[in-house]
């Protein structure tokens, strides 16, 4: 009885928590450096491209909430594969979804000390990688309130920093602002080769990049299991952070795109540094290299908590080791944020004495794993339908409009996505290497005879 007692999660985070994680996750170095290859691929045209991955992003985000509302679980999106498509799927789902943060927590970590190296080139990389993986692991292992705190206040740094970058880029459009009182107007979104400047083809092939932008999002379903409203705060969360991460995404390019030709984008330092500098700040690399510090710390956060919550579902569904469901006084699973961190640091050494083009080969494993963990989420929604009425369906909280044909839509959308990754040589990779890790996992599960795994609820 005690272990029962003992092994619960606190429900600390509020709706203004929840809705800046999943804003902390998604906007990143895809948006502060990453933007600019989708900008190469498809010319301005890549504002469409956005504007197609949101609609698409927020249909993924509104099947996991239907879900999430109805039934809470720290395992999120794991716990419902299991459930509605079977125990195999459920772990799958989990554990790609660990390996995948995992590698985006260790190019995060690694770009933390190339961020710190830049104000203090005399100090070694590992130095930093040490210091903020102990940080950042002392904060998760506190209490989820504080966790959920510090990455509200490190998130809106991120979105008040985009914020200012968007009306000083209005200014320099409208008023000239830092051009000598000549507004730049918005013609270069049209003057160099027209709005599909690679065709509409370029604007297609972009789509990939352009969904792994939006990569991070999913979080908000492993917040279910501590919100403290789950019923409340998660549909705010949903309904608010896609809107708001395209009004970013497509509001910043659309900004940067008009006062530079988008064939310089990214070609003479960060289109970020440009603008700044543009206004006359001087400072700008300084600023900006602030800003990406503080999304590197915010990613390595929410990765530690992603990674700690998803393993404590897992090992609940005895998919993973029962010590994963020890949790303190506080509420915390700190032998998951423990394991999260050994981790971290191995890998970080890792990354050090591996040669480059071997450690992208890996990462590139991230973008598979992201569609991998939608496309189950939307299988989920559909085997979810399936189990209840239509009495019950049209009684959900939450529910999916449209339900499983939207769905359906999704996922042939999602499938397409995979097509475009495996188009170019340089992520096709990422295919291979993204089957390979299935099949283990798939020959893993049978060799610990866990197709007899029970359903626990």
């Amino acid at each position: 009885m005690e272990q029962q007692q003992t092994n619960k999660l606190k429900r600390g985070l509020t709706a203004r928590h929840i809705r800046f994680m999943a804003l902390g996750s998604a906007i990143g170095t895809g948006l502060f450096y990453g933007s600019a290859s989708a900008i190469k691929m498809a010319g301005p045209s890549v504002l469409l491209a956005y504007l197609i991955g949101g609609i698409f992003a927020f249909i993924i985000m509104r099947a996991l909430g239907e879900m999430s509302v109805h039934n809470p679980q720290a395992g999120s999106f794991s716990r419902y594969a299991q459930d509605y498509l079977g125990p195999m799927a459920g772990y799958i789902t989990g554990w790609t979804y660990c390996f995948e943060i995992l590698i985006v927590a260790i190019a995060d970590v690694t770009a933390f000390g190339l961020y710190m190296s830049f104000w203090f080139p005399n100090v070694p990389l590992w130095v930093w990688a040490l210091s903020v993986v102990l940080i950042i692991g002392a904060i998760n292992l506190v209490h989820v309130k504080v966790f959920g705190e510090f990455e509200f206040w490190l998130s809106f740094i991120k979105v008040a920093t985009i914020i200012i970058m968007i009306l000083a880029g209005i200014g320099i459009i409208v008023w000239g602002f830092g051009n000598q009182g000549e507004p730049t107007g918005i013609h270069n979104l049209w003057a160099n080769g027209g709005f599909f400047a690679n065709g509409f083809i370029g604007m297609v092939l972009s789509l990939q990049m352009v969904m792994f932008a939006y990569g991070g999002i999913e979080i908000i379903g492993i917040t279910a299991g501590e919100a403290e409203d789950p019923k409340k705060s998660i549909p705010k969360a949903i309904n608010s952070v896609p809107f708001r991460i395209l009004i970013f995404y497509v509001g910043t390019l659309f900004v940067i795109m008009s006062i530079y030709p988008w064939n310089q984008v990214g070609t003479h330092g960060s289109p970020f540094v440009l603008t700044f500098e543009n206004l006359g700040i001087k400072a700008a690399a300084g600023i900006l290299n602030f800003v990406v510090i503080t999304a590197s710390l915010s990613a390595i956060n929410s990765d530690v908590f992603g990674v700690g919550r998803m393993l404590f579902g897992l090992a609940e569904q005895g998919q993973a080791p029962k010590m994963f469901t020890t949790v303190s006084k506080r509420g915390v699973p700190w032998v998951t944020v423990l394991f999260m961190m050994v981790g971290l640091l191995f890998a970080a050494y890792l990354n050090y004495i591996i040669p480059e083009d071997v450690f992208v080969i890996i990462a590139s494993l991230a973008t598979f794993a992201t569609v991998w963990v939608w496309i189950m989420i939307l299988l989920s929604q559909i085997g979810f339908r399936r189990k209840i009425t239509a009495e019950q369906a049209s009684k959900l909280d939450f529910p999916l409009r449209g339900g499983s044909i939207t769905s359906v839509i999704a996922l042939i959308f999602l499938v397409g996505i995979i097509a475009l990754i495996g188009y170019f040589p340089t992520t096709r990779v990422s295919l291979y290497v993204g089957f390979a890790w299935i099949a283990l996992l798939v020959g893993v599960y049978y060799l610990k005879g866990m197709g007899s795994t029970k359903n626990t609820n």
